[in-house]
């Protein structure tokens, strides 16, 4: 490795800035930038992510690492005009991660580095508080032993917990300084019978072992589960900081706190925060005792209050972002530790986005490119239906809004088995932990009865956009009994609960929930998004309240209807399942006549709601055998209503059944071979297009034959459209305008594109399929060993999630460029899962295409990820 490796900040010699985020983490570049803009940051050092990244790799440190952290420690002696490891005057540092992005609680920190026997007194000379000093040695140890020496965080929480016992303590600050001797006693002799070697007593070797165990968190599961979750690649590396100590737990005239420069929940322009006196940062992240509101501060210290209020404005101002900062006081002077930008709900990223705007801080295509597209689901979430009557057990504080129902597990491990099998779930602990984000991932919701609005739960909650009550004391969470103790009631594991984020509530019971209205700030950054954005978004819709609801997000038609699922009806699946086991054409159009109505009225209801937006309907796609009854009782009563024995019907069920289905007798395949059955469907979709003009509606719908993998298909199936289209004409008297494409889903269907877009005159990419055959994997079983792919790194993301551009994509764009060669005129889109990711969006906008349909509920997903990437593209 070659170049420089570790930069210092502060007090006038600061070697980085906020543009350095890759080289020196985020929370590197932004000490650096504060200490610049001339902000109160206690100096120190940063090790650079590529160093992390060498170390990893290599197990060891590049060459001429430890010279330059002993030089910048040196400086930083220097500087503070104290000595590492000195009994007279100690220089005490933490020691912090810090990735490009923000990774809460992921990765690890120590505190208070540097402590020894012989330090401890140094540090009672200088503060003359003897309390303190032993405060900060037993939280070192305690630290330092899990997060390096690997040691249960718990096994010294039963020694502090009986200690507190034992002097009738309720909280830790009313524990003495004798008190806390004892407990760095106790917990060494708890290391030394644990790991058969002493705590180490060298500050260097303190350091060494705090920096390698920083460099090695960026592996931990949590971590590894988090980038997985959030797509952040593994090969970043993580940098360390190592900064001068700062003290919340000198007395009541010290503290520590973190805060919002904008509240993270809603948005609203106000300073939101929460701090505790006598206290070091991990108390107030961790939940371990309950904060106070930011505001009080100003009553009880209001100089440091008006400092921090200046400070928090010239930051928002600077970074032009809501930030969320750290800070302490030692002894009545303010300290920042860290600023980086906050993580917020989306309701409180659109409001900050649009308000910013307004506020003359960013441009609208900032504010379109501010709000990640995967953040408007949590707006799209359920809340309680007002109109239910429930009466809540306890309140505790609204940490991440939404609501959310399922039944009640104590661990994440439960939470993830539970889930697996189906369950819909709501985590409860005491407060959580960086290990159970797996859990908190899978969950409905979580409650917890411990911490604050900025405990580890709340701002995982609200990144994740999970509804989360933090802080309700009044519950008590039992672990080992598996329920948890709310008045007189016992709620054990399994028992239905109800959580109220945006109020705080808990109820027992499932209460009904409903879709929130939008509007207001999500439709003014809706209304930019639109005017930014060149891809169309339709939505996939199968019924009248899909097409409705598609609507409401914004969609700009139906890019998939599916008519099989309409098929599944109790209405009519008798009608389906005897026209697929009739004996000959006769009896299948017998069948196929009692559809046929059916049919014509589902397209009508969808047509009136679509209005004279485009609708694209397939015809129907899935092999035969899925319709047809398994069980005994079912192939019973289907025998007796057609007259036959339950064995005939079975062995006709049986002779259908394919060994690989999804490329067996399904799609055009099934329309070639019973063409009766696309005739039916063509005719009730052209007859209710035929009958609405009376009604003087008049649309246009467009016909897509699944599965083509040659133009000899879809010839003889277009041919058969334009014939029955005559048929229709002809009775209702009427002329129809309608378009007849294809589905390219076939691999084959891509690199004949030219072919295929002579006649047709819309392709539709059916990306779901076409990346089953291109892989060769299949959807429903791929779930076996796509984990292990993508934790080797064999895929870099799940390919039926986010299209695979190298290979599957690939296609996509032959396809694209074949088709348009030959017709330029032809309408380009995509129906497949694809379609709602904002990934596979941009991907999409660069080869071309016209628009992308996703489900409803994904509508503004797609539009946002259309716009942010029309703006990437065009930059």
């Amino acid at each position: 490795m070659s170049g420089k490796m570790v930069y210092f900040f502060g007090r006038g010699q600061t070697e980085g800035n906020a543009k350095m985020r890759d080289l020196l983490g985020g929370k590197g570049a932004n000490l650096a930038e504060m200490a610049n803009l001339g902000i109160p940051v206690p100096p120190g050092f940063t090790i650079t992510t590529e160093a992390c990244i060498y170390y990893t790799q290599n197990h060891q440190w590049p060459e001429g690492l430890e010279e330059e952290i002993r030089a910048n420690l040196a400086k930083l002696e220097e500087t503070m005009g104290k000595q590492f490891g000195g009994s007279d005057n100690p220089l005490l540092v933490s020691v912090r991660s810090g990735a490009r992005v923000s990774m809460p609680g992921m990765m690890d920190t120590v505190l208070n580095l540097g402590l020894n026997d012989e330090t401890v007194q140094g540090l009672i000379k200088k503060t003359g508080n003897e309390r303190f000093a032993y405060d900060s040695y037993r939280r070192f140890i305690q630290m330092y032993s899990d997060v390096v020496l690997g040691l249960e965080h718990e096994e010294f929480e039963k020694l502090l917990e009986a200690k507190k016992e034992a002097r009738g303590a309720e909280l830790d600050t009313e524990l003495t300084a004798q008190d806390l001797k004892e407990l760095v006693s106790e917990y060494k002799k708890l290391v030394r019978s644990k790991l058969d070697r002493p705590f180490p007593d060298d500050p260097w070797e303190q350091l060494v072992g705090a920096i390698n165990a920083v460099f090695n968190s960026w592996n931990n599961p949590r971590a590894i589960k988090y980038r997985a979750l959030n797509n952040i690649p593994g090969d970043w590396g993580t940098a360390v900081n190592v900064q001068t100590m700062v003290f919340g737990n000198l007395g009541e005239n010290s503290g520590t706190g973190v805060a919002f420069t904008r509240d993270p929940a809603t948005g609203e322009k106000r300073f939101f925060g929460e701090y505790l006196m006598n206290a070091q940062g991990e108390d107030v992240v961790a939940g371990i005792r309950t904060p106070q509101p930011i505001k009080t501060l100003e009553e009880t210290n209001p100089a440091v209050y008006k400092q921090l209020v200046d400070i928090y404005q010239k930051l928002e101002r600077h970074y032009r972002d809501m930030q969320d900062l750290e800070f302490t006081i030692q002894e009545g002077e303010l300290f920042l530790l860290q600023t980086r930008n906050g993580k917020r709900t989306a309701q409180a990223a659109v409001r900050i986005a649009v308000e910013m705007v307004e506020e003359g801080l960013i441009s609208e295509e900032e504010a379109v490119m501010r709000v990640s597209p995967d953040q408007l689901d949590q707006l799209l979430h359920p809340m309680l239906d007002p109109k239910a009557k429930f009466k809540p057990v306890a309140k505790g504080l609204p940490a991440s809004p939404g609501a959310a129902v399922g039944k009640v597990v104590f661990t994440a491990e439960d939470a993830e088995k539970w889930a697996a099998n189906g369950e819909k779930v709501i985590l409860v602990r005491t407060e959580t932990s960086p290990e159970d984000i797996g859990g908190m991932h899978v969950a409905e919701g979580i409650l917890t009865s411990r911490g604050g609005m900025t405990s580890h739960a709340a701002v995982v909650a609200r990144g994740m956009g999970k509804c989360c009550v933090a802080g309700c004391s009044a519950i008590k969470v039992d672990l080992a009994n598996k329920c948890f103790y709310v008045g007189d009631k016992v709620v054990r594991e399994g028992t239905w609960l109800t959580l109220n984020g945006s109020t705080g509530e808990v109820i027992i019971g499932q209460v009904p929930l409903i879709q929130p209205e939008l509007s207001g700030y999500f439709g003014r950054l809706m209304e930019w998004a639109d005017r930014y954005r060149r891809l169309g978004v339709r939505a996939n819709a199968d019924t009248p309240s899909d097409a409705a609801m598609a609507l409401k997000f914004g969609a700009e038609g139906v890019g998939l209807c599916r008519t099989e699922h309409m098929f599944f009806a109790e209405d009519r699946i008798k009608a389906v399942r005897e026209m697929i086991l009739s004996d000959n054409s006769e009896d299948r159009s017998r069948a196929l006549k009692k559809l046929e109505p059916m049919q014509r009225g589902d397209f009508k209801d969808i047509f009136r709601v679509m209005g004279d937006l485009p609708v694209t309907i397939r015809l129907l796609d899935p092999p035969l055998h899925e319709f047809l009854p398994h069980e005994p009782e079912q192939i019973a009563e289907l025998a007796e209503s057609m007259g036959k024995t339950p064995a005939e019907v079975s062995r006709k069920v049986d002779s259908l059944v394919e060994f690989n289905p999804m490329l067996g007798h399904r799609g055009c395949r099934l329309g070639i071979t019973f063409e009766e059955i696309y005739e039916m469907q063509v005719r009730a979709i052209l007859a209710a297009a035929a009958e609405l003009q009376e009604e003087e509606i008049y649309v246009e719908p467009e016909i897509m034959i699944p599965l083509i993998g040659t133009r000899a298909e879809f010839e003889i199936l277009r041919d058969m459209v334009f014939r029955v289209a005559k048929e229709v004409e002809a009775k209702y008297g009427v002329e129809l305008k309608f378009k007849v494409g294809t589905m390219i889903e076939v691999p084959r269907a891509t690199l004949i594109a030219d072919e295929i877009a002579e006649t047709a005159e819309f392709f539709s990419f059916g990306t779901n399929d076409l990346t089953q055959m291109t892989l060769g994997y299949s959807r429903d079983d791929s779930g076996s060993f796509l984990p292990v792919y993508l934790e080797k790194g064999i895929l870099s993301s799940d390919p039926f999630r986010s299209i695979d551009q190298v290979g599957v994509g690939e296609l996509v764009k032959i396809g694209v460029e074949r088709g348009r060669k030959a017709n330029p005129n032809l309408k380009l889109g995509v129906c497949g899962e694809h379609g709602g990711d904002p990934d596979s969006i941009e991907f999409f906008d660069q080869v071309g295409l016209d628009y992308v349909s996703c489900s409803p509920y994904r509508v503004p997903v797609a539009r946002l990820a259309a716009a942010q990437a029309c703006l990437r593209n065009n930059q």
